[in-house]
């Protein structure tokens, strides 16, 4: 882990707090690094592809996502247990009215086991204050523009909630295998950054 000269005092503070609980047997040495390198080497867009793809095919799939984005994710043998916890997953979906996109305006909260690692943009100051005042610009100024009628809900993640966009699916897209349909599938699109 980098620092920089001001979080150094915290960081400091992060080691010794876990080489006390290493010294009292509550975690192995490296525990905390490896439960947190496992997790983030699960994680990748591919996986978000395919929890969308199987909602674009499964009506009764995508039901249960919207209703339970942590079940329904875990019958495809996905999940959102972080390293400590696990994280709620909120699954919302684009319809012709209404357009998601999700941000994180603390820090950078992110579905990584869906998505893997979060694109720099995501993380930045800009985007995350920017998103919140003025989505239909950052919209734009990302390359997805919307139509004046389509209404835009901006989702701030949390520590608890991870959020995941469910973008339409495609039109002419129905003779498309489910295999076919997540390599249409983008992080951008995950993030609703972008449409499918």
């Amino acid at each position: 882990m980098s620092t920089t000269h001001d979080d150094a005092p915290l960081a400091a503070q992060v080691r010794h707090l876990e080489a006390l609980l290493e010294e009292r047997g509550w975690l192995a040495p490296g525990e905390i690094d490896e439960r947190l390198d496992a997790f983030a080497a699960g994680g990748s867009p591919a996986n978000g592809a395919a929890v969308v793809a199987r909602a674009w095919v499964d009506p009764y799939f995508r039901a249960r996502l919207l209703a339970d984005g942590n079940a329904a994710i875990g019958e495809l043998g996905f999940s959102m247990g972080g390293a400590l916890q696990e994280q709620k997953l909120i699954v919302v979906a684009n319809d012709a009215d209404e357009h998601h996109v999700v941000v994180c305006t603390l820090c950078s909260c992110y579905p990584i086991a869906l998505l893997g690692p979060s694109p720099s943009w995501y993380k930045s100051e800009a985007y995350r204050s920017r998103v919140v005042r003025d989505p239909r610009g950052v919209l734009r100024e990302l390359g997805l523009e919307l139509p004046a009628s389509t209404r835009i809900t901006v989702w701030d993640a949390s520590a608890e909630s991870r959020y995941l966009v469910l973008p339409r699916r495609p039109e002419g897209t129905d003779d498309l295998t489910e295999q076919e349909l997540a390599a249409l599938v983008t992080r951008k699109g995950l993030i609703g950054t972008a449409a499918v």
